[in-house]
């Protein structure tokens, strides 16, 4: 759980949700800094989704965990659709907001918490290049582990991420080489997000290529059953179950 001085997220989302104003600033481990399109993203309506998280929403059934809720725009669409909907995140106030915007079930818990203790799911929802949250190369494969033994027999993750390669920035390609020679993924982030006088923890955020993320589920019980491709490197895997050797 991130204590208030460290929920930026939180704050951008209940001040938008407020005031209808927020900004988010990124800052990576090699100093550099961007900011986001911000809180209006999170709050996006289906209409205004890109085309490829539309498409992917018709691959979400059952019983579904979103990890990573945000504000709840992927958690409140489905639930609406009269899906079983519980939405995590390490914010306490992304929870509050996603509370106040009408999700039934939402929580306080990060992702390596994710247990049996929340029943059995039908769908993991990870989009919102949630992918990243595995973090790296052994933390994703010991988590997919994880997910298989809370996932139903038809369980399924639907998973966004984005294409680090697909890049013309020499400060990204830069960052990838710097990653290599530390011994990490290219598309392995170090990285905080602030705002205002709000700042998060440093944490690892992980993007891959199409072929390094059938690398990570290689012998994990998952596979990639579709690939559906949006803009500017961002894509969604459509994971399906298999038994566990």
């Amino acid at each position: 759980m991130l204590k208030d001085s460290q929920d930026a997220w939180g704050h951008i989302f209940m001040d938008y949700l407020k005031k209808g104003v927020g900004f988010e600033i990124t800052e990576r481990d090699d100093g550099y800094f961007d900011v986001t399109e911000g809180p209006r993203l999170y709050f996006k309506k289906y209409a205004n989704w890109g085309e490829h998280e539309k498409r992917a929403m018709k691959y979400v059934r059952g019983r579904v965990l979103d990890i990573g809720c945000g504000a709840g725009r992927h958690a409140l669409y489905l639930q609406n659709r009269g899906l079983e909907v519980v939405g995590i995140d390490i914010s306490p106030l992304a929870v509050e907001v996603c509370k106040l915007r009408g999700l039934r079930n939402a929580m306080v818990l990060s992702i390596t918490q994710v247990s049996s203790k929340l029943g059995k799911f039908d769908t993991i929802l990870m989009l919102g290049n949630n992918f990243g949250l595995f973090g790296s190369f052994r933390r994703a494969r010991w988590l997919l582990r994880r997910f298989h033994a809370i996932t139903t027999a038809r369980g399924r993750i639907v998973a966004e991420t984005r294409d680090p390669y697909k890049t013309d920035s020499p400060d990204h390609k830069a960052y990838h080489q710097w990653n290599r020679e530390r011994g990490r993924m290219p598309g392995q982030v170090r990285l905080r997000v602030r705002y205002k006088k709000f700042v998060t923890p440093w944490f690892d955020y992980l993007m891959v290529s199409k072929r390094e993320m059938e690398e990570i589920l290689r012998n994990t019980g998952w596979y990639v059953s579709q690939f559906i491709d949006g803009e500017k490197g961002m894509y969604i895997a459509i994971i399906d179950k298999k038994p566990l050797i």
